[in-house]
């Protein structure tokens, strides 16, 4: 509602400023820091007197007097050295907002969202939930605000990642795919973490540069891109394995995918010799014939180093790990990582004309709604995917040179605009604080113990697997749950701790900006009070009690008329509190223009707060006014909504009881 009003009140200014002044303006609206000051604010005042040479001050005393009125807000007023503030219609705000959630209107073309994309070689790590929550909770914005997404997860099912693994089951431990295969479907087996050790064994060999292991790892990687032979075959067992555990640790955090596009069919389905045609047809890469990259095909520095120069890119290449001109196709014909992912992304913005993808439904009915790419035999009644009208991209901040490759290749194709709508989402890592890893049982050095936080490394097998996070969180929250409710059965008290280790998660991956480095501390996280998501759970959790309570005691319903809503509002302390709990669309908006889920986080700290404030203050079920106690009642009616609603951009769940 509040984002609506704000429409409302921008639209009017710049409709009177054109008529009367004859200027285009720009209106931007604000929250006044003080509320005597009003409910909405504008600077614009300060701009136009640089039009009208008058003192901002008197222009705005014009405004505030001279624009019809407004439906919906009571009074303008000039304020301070020029603001226009506006006072809003409490009662007949109040009664739009407590009678039900505004809808947001369908609009723009289809955004796709890629996040996750989990090498599909090993466990999840921890710095991979970042990456999911940040990349669904995006999926949960645009959708809030009205967009139609598709959300993909990327999988590298014939990237050198994958070659490790299999080259360590076949040259290293000598199993033959039926083996793999059985131990991919046997339940009692952790096959990802098996996994995990195996990449961590044969990573070590390569890290020595045993010459006897890059040969298995340059074979395998041919046999993979190739498609053909008992590597392939393997590979496929492994990629696919892997990928359900992916999906099942995602499951618990509350992240699903609409499709799940394949290296492999890239390859096969000839996207990458489309694209491969259209790259040297437009002179956008360039085949050396001599020095460092003789004999492979490169994109010239000349393209992609200008838009970091021009501020349109991220980061410019580390001079001592990156040669200058970026090799596309390696001497020996296989394709890298970028220009595969060239292909992909010209394919996700509907500009490989004529190149699709057959689908299929991916794994069991635990996985329903998930496609995964083929390249033949495909379902009939396969969903349309890709031709996105904006692209994000949820990868890691040191990937964002990769992603400038990426995004001038497809402006050098002469797709600027698509390019500029392609958007890498981009993130810092995620470490772990000394207290965290001693909980986890990772022995530090007195030197790690002395650090802020400490930087793990899944290749050298120092990494946190997910589920081995998810699981010490439950097991924490469990402690807790049963000591406050040793009345409750195993099953709500395990359902209950699940729901506060999800909500603690993800709160604490969304609560940083995406530019900071993430330390996480299971303390700090779990925590029921401060910043934390169990303190938001523990205020949505308070006001259904409260509500509970009312309706066990035989209490009406919360139903105010606008007399009451009026009458009662004038009371600035419950006004304040309404505004507060009627922001998650203005909220969403403003975190998705910033593109900023912790301005999200934020604010329903702000919100959960507010309303502990007004729960220890106010008598709300032993309110003797009848009248007043229904406006009490609406406004926990209206907390409760708000939070559930912030909280379920956030993918938080709000447990029965805490």
């Amino acid at each position: 509602m509040l984002l609506a009003m704000e429409k409302r009140l921008r639209e009017a200014l710049s409709e009177h400023i054109a008529r009367q002044h004859g200027i285009e303006v720009d209106v931007p609206i604000e929250l006044p820091r003080q509320a005597s000051h009003g409910d909405l604010a504008t600077p614009v005042c300060f701009t136009l007197a640089k039009h009208l040479r008058r003192p901002p001050r008197q222009i705005a005393a014009d405004l505030a007097a001279k624009i019809p009125p407004i439906e919906g807000i009571e009074s303008l007023e000039a304020a301070g050295a020029g603001y226009v503030n506006a006072r809003l219609d409490r009662g007949a705000y109040a009664a739009q907002v407590m009678g039900g959630v505004e809808a947001a209107p369908a609009e723009g073309g289809k955004v796709i969202v890629e996040h996750t994309n989990i090498n599909p070689n090993k466990a999840a790590h921890i710095g991979h939930l970042r990456n999911a929550v940040l990349g669904d909770t995006l999926v949960r914005l645009l959708r809030h605000l009205g967009r139609p997404v598709e959300v993909q997860n990327y999988i590298d099912n014939t990237g050198v990642q994958v070659a490790d693994v299999v080259a360590a089951f076949h040259f290293l431990e000598r199993k033959g795919t039926a083996e793999v295969r059985a131990m991919a479907a046997d339940p009692s087996v952790r096959f990802d973490h098996l996994c995990w050790d195996l990449y961590a064994r044969i990573s070590a060999r390569f890290a020595a540069k045993d010459p006897e292991a890059l040969a298995w790892r340059a074979e395998t990687l041919r046999a993979l891109e190739g498609g053909a032979g008992e590597l392939a075959v393997l590979g496929g067992i492994v990629a696919d394995a892997i990928v359900r555990c992916h999906l099942a640790t995602m499951r618990r955090i509350g992240v699903a995918y609409d499709v799940l596009p394949r290296e492999s069919e890239i390859l096969k389905l000839r996207f990458w010799a489309t694209a491969f045609k259209l790259l040297k047809a437009r002179g956008v890469i360039r085949f050396e014939g001599s020095g460092r990259n003789v004999g492979c095909w490169v994109m010239p520095a000349s393209r992609f180093l200008a838009a970091a120069q021009t501020g349109k890119g991220s980061v410019a290449p580390a001079k001592e790990e990156v040669d200058p001109d970026k090799v596309i196709v390696r001497s020996n014909g296989t394709v890298t990582y970028v220009g595969k992912d060239i292909a992909y992304q010209l394919w996700k913005l509907g500009l490989l004309e004529g190149k699709d993808f057959e689908y299929r439904p991916f794994g069991g009915p635990e996985n329903g709604g998930t496609w995964v790419t083929a390249a033949e035999a495909g379902d009939p009644g396969a969903p349309s995917f890709g031709n996105g009208e904006r692209v994000y991209n949820v990868i890691d901040v040191r990937q964002s040179y990769l992603q400038d490759v990426v995004r001038e290749a497809v402006a050098a194709l002469g797709y600027r605009s698509q390019a500029d709508a392609s958007v890498h989402f981009a993130y810092e890592m995620v470490a772990l604080s000394p207290r965290c890893c001693a909980e986890l049982g990772i022995d530090l050095s007195e030197q790690d113990r002395a650090k802020p936080y400490v930087e793990v490394s899944g290749r050298k097998g120092l990494g946190v697997k997910a589920d081995d996070l998810l699981d010490l969180l439950v097991r924490s929250a469990l402690d807790e749950v049963c000591s406050r409710h040793p009345e409750s059965h195993d099953g709500e008290r395990r359902r209950i701790a699940g729901q506060i280790a999800v909500g603690a998660l993800r709160y604490f991956m969304l609560r940083f900006t995406r530019n900071t480095v993430i330390a996480f501390d299971f303390q700090e996280a779990l925590s029921f009070e401060g910043e934390t998501g169990p303190y938001l759970q523990y205020a949505a959790v308070r006001c259904r009690n409260i509500l509970r309570k009312h309706r066990a005691g035989g209490g009406g319903p919360a139903d105010p008329s606008r007399a009451e809503l009026r009458r009662h509002l004038r009371d600035d302390r419950l006004w304040q509190l309404v505004l507060a709990m009627s922001m998650s669309r203005w909220t969403a908006s403003r975190a998705m223009d910033a593109g900023e889920p912790a301005q999200l986080a934020r604010s329903a700290f702000q919100a959960a707060r507010a309303f502990n404030n007004f729960y220890h203050h106010t008598h709300i079920l032993n309110e003797p006014d009848a009248g007043r106690k229904r406006v009490l009642l609406a406004i926990v009616q209206l907390a409760l909504r708000e939070l559930a609603e912030l909280m379920g951009l956030m993918g938080m769940p709000v447990p029965a009881r805490m």
